[in-house]
């Protein structure tokens, strides 16, 4: 048996509320599940969607120490380049610090790179792994 794809990613923070702030205004996830005090998992925990329909990625908020070394492991989500601008200033709007760019090769798409709070790095792609792949074999 092999995996369908991908299930869901999970961000233990320090602060729910904070994330969700990121989460809504730069990503347009919407929340659909809070657990409030409860926890069915291992702490408190808030569910988002981010994107429409069967391909909607689910993200999931767990309350705990987030505080995570800087590095490159990331998350990249899927965006419009003419949406660049305006999303680099909801995430200047919420004080994220935005990492410099990578050099990049001619063709494989732009992005816009940031650590959340707790150490997170997300990444806001505009490209497409085919033309990742097209702008490699060209160089």
């Amino acid at each position: 048996m092999t995996s369908s794809g991908l299930s869901h990613v999970t961000f233990i923070v320090r602060d729910l509320d904070r994330m969700e702030r990121m989460l809504t205004s730069v990503l347009g996830a919407v929340r659909v599940y809070d657990s409030g005090r409860d926890t069915f998992s291992l702490s408190e925990e808030r569910f988002f969607l981010v994107g429409d329909g069967p391909t909607a990625t689910w993200i999931a908020t767990m309350l705990g120490d987030g505080g995570l070394p800087r590095t490159y492991n990331h998350v990249a989500f899927q965006v419009e380049r003419a949406d660049l601008p305006r999303l680099r200033a909801a995430v200047d709007a919420l004080g994220l610090d935005i990492r410099p760019p990578r050099s990049r090769v001619d063709g494989e798409g732009d992005s816009l790179y940031f650590h959340d709070d707790d150490g997170h790095l997300f990444e806001l792609h505009a490209g497409s792994l085919r033309e990742r792949l097209t702008a490699y074999a060209a160089d």
